[in-house]
């Protein structure tokens, strides 16, 4: 096991997994290719920490029309991912991870970030949340937009390297290379055989 680089424990956290759906998932309308290598992680770290878990998921409009400016565009080009066209299937957890709920919290949005339009800061605050390890989906889009949210808000983030997937090889990359060179007091990468030396199940 590697030496973790981290010395501050891990303290009133809250696993945040962004977005692990059918929709993303092999078959799916989005499917990111990635999910099922880094989905073993996260049923693990959500195994471990179900009680401190939220789990998120992107719920698409009904049709395009029913969301602002460019996301009608957006969903015009994705018509296949509105639910006027989807199974409703296809926007719940993938099964691995449907069995944690409860306890772990279903938390659901209708664009990228995990805070966007969504109950999540006011549910962190009342549970006196300080910090957010993050696993899921994707690492370049609906994962970026929720960390950037989470530094804004002052929630010390830590990534979970192994455990957060995206369709682009680049993307992901390039985020990572992102994460160290200009986030570094913000956002910490981690690997997942480090969570459980600084994060006590009892925290």
């Amino acid at each position: 096991m590697a030496v973790t680089t981290l010395t501050e424990p891990i303290t009133d956290a809250v696993h945040l997994s962004v977005d692990m759906q059918n929709i993303f998932a092999r078959g799916g309308v989005w499917e990111t290719p990635w999910m099922e290598r880094v989905l073993p992680v996260i049923v693990e770290i959500a195994g471990r920490y179900a009680t401190r878990t939220v789990f998120t998921r992107f719920i698409t409009p009904m049709n395009a029309t029913d969301r602002p400016g460019r996301w009608r565009r957006y969903f015009d080009k994705w018509h296949r991912a509105t639910r006027a066209e989807l199974p409703s299937s296809e926007l719940e957890l993938v099964p691995a991870l449907r069995r944690f709920v409860p306890p772990a919290r279903l938390i659901d949005k209708p664009a990228y970030s995990a805070f966007s339009e969504s109950p999540l800061v006011e549910f962190l605050l009342q549970k006196n949340v300080s910090t957010l390890v993050v696993t899921g989906a994707e690492t370049d889009v609906c994962v970026l937009a929720s960390v950037l949210d989470a530094v804004d808000l002052g929630f010390r983030v830590l990534l979970v390297e192994d455990a957060v997937c995206s369709s682009s090889d680049a993307g992901h990359d390039a985020l990572m290379t992102l994460y160290r060179a200009r986030f570094s007091e913000q956002i910490e990468l981690i690997k997942s055989e480090e969570l459980p030396l600084l994060w006590c199940k009892d925290m």
